[in-house]
């Protein structure tokens, strides 16, 4: 069993992102799904980033920074586009990370907006689809592709499709074949981990 803290998307904590732990946890895993927004769901990208502006973008990943206080050292640390933020940052920063899974964002691991190299013995999947407008077109592709080159056990996945949240069942953007192909590589991941632990 892998013990997995998840972070949601802009559009908060959904029944899709709910379904998808549910399916983790299906599998015999612990998955943690802390709500940074206090309950509220919003119905588009757009109005989820607003509400991110009107906290502030840094409040609400060091608010996903601090649940980790509460858990074990032992983590994979895992989010879904926005909640790559915090996963990302606790993945490169806090000792004992076992993985980070990273869907639909990645972070670069140098310049302004890194949180610095990639720790050695961390395993890392990126999962995105090859013509997602915000995944590719804003560049975190590029920062995938990065961290694939430089890090070992660290790998990339595309799907075909242009939606972004295509692994949320609630959502309209979803993609069930891509979602399916997705949870199984991550089941995967997971399983991996677990052998190396024994």
């Amino acid at each position: 069993m892998a013990e997995v803290l998840l972070f949601h998307h802009a559009q908060g904590l959904t029944p899709g992102v709910r379904a998808f732990a549910d399916a983790l946890r299906a599998a015999g895993h612990m998955v943690h799904t802390p709500d940074l927004f206090d309950g509220r769901t919003f119905p588009s990208i757009e109005e989820g980033l607003a509400y991110i502006g009107e906290i502030g973008f840094d409040a609400i990943r060091e608010r996903g920074v601090r649940v980790a206080d509460e858990l074990p050292i032992a983590l994979v640390y895992a989010g879904f586009s926005f909640g790559v933020l915090p996963a990302q940052k606790l993945a490169q920063t806090r000792p004992g990370a076992r993985g980070a899974l990273l869907f639909y964002s990645c972070l670069p691991i140098r310049g302004e907006w890194a949180f610095g190299l990639w720790p050695d013995g961390v395993p890392v999947q990126i999962h995105g689809m090859d013509n997602d407008p915000i995944f590719v077109g804003e560049g975190d592709i590029d920062a995938a592709r990065e961290i694939v080159e430089t890090v070992e056990n660290a790998e990339l996945f595309l799907y075909p499709g242009d939606q972004h949240y295509f692994a949320d069942s609630s959502l309209p953007s979803y993609d069930a074949d891509a979602t399916a192909l997705l949870t199984s590589r991550v089941l995967a991941f997971l399983d991996a981990l677990e052998d190396t632990s024994e």
